[in-house]
């Protein structure tokens, strides 16, 4: 039983507790057949030097992020150079957990030139107030400060992309 427990331990750690770790951590208490070293444990946990090389160095911004605060919002949605399009969701919304992945991938495939915010009205009721939205889920599109289109409700994938495309402007 305390095997158990101490390999879903090791297993949990992420490679930086491991980092974390004094160099005989390991080694102190157990035996060394038993348990790899930290440092070899480290080294597994972490990505491979090979596959590290073998991927390109790209900038990728994020297709979508989660709004903090009013503050965020202004910086990252207001004040954004790009459209931006505001899903006001709830956790314990079911259609909005079908609508989140199919707006996220919509957006994906307009390369960089739509963003995506996430607020979750039970944490920014403030947000949703004064956007109007009375039901979710509820997509908001915002470009140059302005909301320039709206829906409420679960759309299916080509209706989403063409809601995305009239935002940008296609």
């Amino acid at each position: 039983m305390a095997h158990r427990l101490l390999v879903r331990r090791i297993w949990t750690l992420s490679a930086k507790d491991i980092r974390c770790l004094p160099a005989s951590a390991g080694a102190s208490s157990f035996s060394t057949s038993s348990l790899q070293s930290a440092a070899t444990r480290a080294s597994f946990l972490s990505p491979s030097r090979s596959l590290t090389r073998s991927l390109p160095n790209t900038c990728r911004r994020e297709v979508s992020f989660n709004v903090q605060d009013h503050e965020d919002f202004t910086v990252r949605v207001i004040n954004s150079d790009l459209p931006v399009l505001v899903d006001f969701h709830a956790q314990w919304c079911g259609p909005c957990k079908i609508l989140g992945p199919r707006l996220e991938k919509a957006i994906a495939k307009q390369k960089g030139r739509v963003a995506m915010a996430k607020v979750d009205i039970d944490d920014h009721t403030d947000l949703a107030i004064e956007y109007g939205v009375s039901a979710v889920p509820t997509v908001i599109a915002i470009r140059g400060g302005d909301v320039v289109d709206h829906f409420v409700g679960i759309k299916d994938d080509d209706e989403l992309d063409s809601f995305v495309g009239k935002v940008i402007g296609q």
